[in-house]
This record gives structure tokens, sequence and C-alpha cells, in this order.
């Protein structure tokens, strides 16, 4: 087997777990090992490190996939690999049969991902030492999983780097376009073809179910109390509003929430599922929100939930500048200064809501991104965070990796300032159990999630 040489001062990351070796980092090469083969990685000292796959056409020159000396990645090696990443996933998503199922470096399997969608697997593979081992794989997962169908999803541009082209297709047995899956005891149909990625984001599963104590306690903002009532000769307890008569509306007590960025609208489903009054799902994609619309029908949530299909951006800037119309309108002013109340507001602007949620895309894919994406992620705080109701939340994340922890909060607490709010930090989170970290590997540390309280100063 060809072995590649470390330069002497070459950073610690292998010893410390990172299994990236970098065109930069490697002195010498021996052997003449083709694109996607198997070599050993030493230090200058020619002591072992680990082996890894390798590409000359990659910056990322080397990606490890052992810590002891390994023959080959034939089928038996990612059997074996395979039963691993299911006992972790059987012992932390409590039955569940949706979820990732292997997930690149922190399975010890660099460039490949497989999520599973009950019995069909969607797999990426993001890298040729992957692409290489593709009908082992495809065979291995057979084994291990049994599924009804396996398709590929590596339509993703991350593989051109690799130099190889973007694919999709079926790989293996039946493949329908569109899977239902239970996430949370709820009901979500899935577009593995035509969605996003694999089709649906698994990371935030424990972060949707975070939100429960969030959608209830909002009923005496509006007068209302549970009282003793006496009905057909029985004394019940019933909530009752100002005027004294029996509110019969069963989510009385629930918040009104936004849910911009909404996807397959998963974190409207969990507000409804946890007994949200009213909730709006945004996006800007049309597609996105008819799928939405399709899963909150799938669970009895029509009547609860309104859709928007609008740039977020722009959607919560026209309701903050309706908010500060009502209030100058609500202040006598003089001069230049007077509002003409004779002209009425636009319809429709001017919300607020109790919790809002914002799951944005990824801004900044590269470092040199961080300034722009900083600014974006500001300013849909700023603007989502006006229009919380006082007391009310905001939760918030980013799933941009170079946008760093400290920098999310410090966008965030300038954002704060700016609108005139003091946060409280209810809840931080990452991602979820079947997305674990290795520690030392900042790359997998992408996903930051919030829940804010919202006050005035």
């Amino acid at each position: 087997m060809a072995s590649v040489i470390l330069h002497r001062s070459q950073k610690k990351r292998l010893e410390q777990g990172h299994p990236w070796v970098y065109k930069s980092e490697i002195a010498t090469v021996e052997g003449e090992p083709e694109a996607g083969q198997l070599v050993n990685i030493l230090n200058h000292q020619k002591r072992y490190l680990g082996t890894g796959y390798y590409n000359a056409a990659s910056q990322i020159t080397v990606r490890v996939v052992s810590y002891k000396p390994l023959e080959a990645m034939d089928k038996a090696f990612f059997v074996d690999r395979f039963q691993n990443t299911l006992q972790h996933r059987e012992r932390f998503t409590k039955g569940e049969k949706a979820y990732r199922l292997v997930y690149g470096e922190a399975d010890f399997l660099p460039g490949l991902i497989v999520d599973r969608f009950g019995d069909v697997l969607v797999i990426q593979l993001l890298t040729l030492g992957m692409d290489v081992c593709r009908n082992d794989i495809v065979e291995a997962l057979v084994q291990v999983m049994k599924p009804q169908g396996i398709y590929e999803r590596s339509d993703v541009s991350v593989r051109e780097l690799e130099g190889l082209e973007q694919v999709k297709g079926p790989l293996y047995g039946e493949c329908p376009r569109h899977v239902t899956v239970r996430e949370n005891g709820l009901a979500i149909k899935v577009d593995i073809v035509e969605g996003q990625k694999t089709g649906y984001f698994f990371d935030q599963r424990e972060n949707r179910a975070s939100i429960e104590p969030l959608m209830t306690g909002w009923g005496g903002r509006s007068g209302i109390t549970v009282q003793e009532v006496e009905q057909d000769g029985i004394t019940k307890e019933l909530p009752v509003n100002k005027s004294g008569s029996v509110v019969t509306f069963p989510y009385w007590d629930g918040a009104t929430v936004l849910e911009c960025f909404s996807h397959t609208g998963s974190f409207t489903l969990h507000a409804c599922k946890y007994g949200a009054k009213k909730v709006t799902c945004l996006d800007i994609s049309q597609h996105a929100i008819e799928s939405a619309q399709e899963n909150v029908d799938l669970n009895g949530f029509t009547d609860r939930v309104e859709f928007v299909v609008d740039d977020a951006f722009q959607y919560l800037r026209t309701q903050v500048k309706g908010v500060d119309e009502r209030e100058k309108r609500s202040t006598p002013g003089t001069g230049k200064n007077k509002i003409d109340t004779s002209k009425p507001m636009t319809p429709g602007v001017g919300r607020t809501w109790d919790v809002v949620i914002l799951d944005p895309p990824a801004f900044a894919k590269t470092k040199s991104a961080v300034p722009g994406a900083s600014r974006g992620y500001k300013d849909i705080n700023l603007h989502g965070m006006k229009l919380v109701n006082e007391g009310g939340f905001l939760v918030t994340a980013s799933c941009s990796y170079h946008m760093r922890p400290d920098i999310f909060l410090e966008t965030i607490q300038d954002a704060a300032l700016d609108a005139g709010k003091i946060l409280r930090l209810i809840e931080w989170r990452a991602a979820g159990k079947d997305h674990p970290q290795i520690l030392g590997v900042d790359e997998g540390h992408y996903l930051k999630f919030a829940i804010f309280e919202v006050r005035s100063k």
C-alpha cells in the first residue's frame, strides 16, 4: 500500500482525531496511489497515524477511514460500519424509522451521507473515495437495512471539487418520489427526488420538540381565565372570557406563531401539535409551501395554519414598517410628524406574534462570506424580534459552519441593541443525536439553535 508522509511542521489535527489531510501538509508520497485508493498516513518520522482514501485532485487529499491498518474498503468493511451506525441510531431515536443513518466523518465514513425514510434510503456520495465504492456501499446497505429502495441524491456541487459530476437517481429496488415518515409523532411527507438535499433535515428533530413549552400559556393575555362553571347541573372548570362567556375554541391558550424559511413546514407542524392557536407558515418557494400545506393537511391542522409565499427578509421588514406606522398613528403628532389617519393602513401589515421562528438556509458557505452572512442574520433577527409580542419568544438558528457560535450570538446581541430589546437565553442547542460530533472536528459543529425571551427596554 502506498503511503503519504506529512511535513514535520504539519498541524497536530490528525493526532486530535481530525480526519482530513490537506495537500499542503504532505511532504512526499511513497508509491503511486490511484485516485480513490487507500493509503497509509505517516508522520515525518514515518510513524503510522491512520489509513485513508487518496485523491490528488482534491485539496483535501486524504480522508481518514481507520486508525488501524486497513486493507480494503469492501462490502465487509461497510457492513461492519453500517451495523455500528444503525446501533447508535436505534439507541437514541427511540424506535423511530426516519433519521440520518450515516453522517460522514462523524461515523468514520467521510464523504458518505445516508438518510433513512422508513423503508427507503437516500444516499449522497460526496467524494471520489466513496464514489468508487458505490456498489459495495449499496450491497452493504441492502444486507444491513433490507430497504425497499435506495435513491441517490449526489446532485451537489461539492462533488465537482473531487472531479465528479452531479448525479441522482434510483440505485436499488423501488423508490417512490414521495415517502411518508413519522417524527415526534407527526406524519411528514418527503419529496426525495426534488426536495432540498436528501429531502428533509433530520438535524433539528430534538430542536423542534424543544418548542413545546412555548406553545401554551397565552390565554391570559386575552383576558381568558379558567373558572368553575355549572353546566347541566355539573360544575366544571372551563375557560371564560372577559364577558363571562365560556370559550369553546380548544386552542384558546395557544400561541400565535410565525415560521420563516419553513421548507416542509416542520416547525409549523410541531407548533400545532403542541397547542398553537394560529401559525403563519412562510417560504419563498411555492414548491416548499405546497409541501408544507400537504403536511399540515395530513396531520389535521388545516384550520390553524395560513401559508405565505414571500421573501422572508421583505416580509419581516414590511410587518415591522406596519408596526411602526401603527405606533405613530396612536401618538398625536404635529407638523411634519403628524400622521394622516384618514387613510387606512395597508391590510395585513403590522402584525405581531407570540413566537417567531427563524430557520434560514446557510448564509455563509465560505469563510470570506461571514461578514455578509452576519449582516443577513442581523437583519432577520432584528426584524424578527421586533415582531415578537412583549415577553414572547424568538426561536433562531444558523446552519452555517463558518458562522461560529460566538459570532452568531454577538450578531443577535447587536440586533437586540438596535431593536431596543433585552433577550434572555432560554435554551441553546446543536444538531440532534443522529448527527454526532467528533471532538476536534470543528466542521461538524455547524448547527446553532437558540430560544430567547424578548422584552423591551
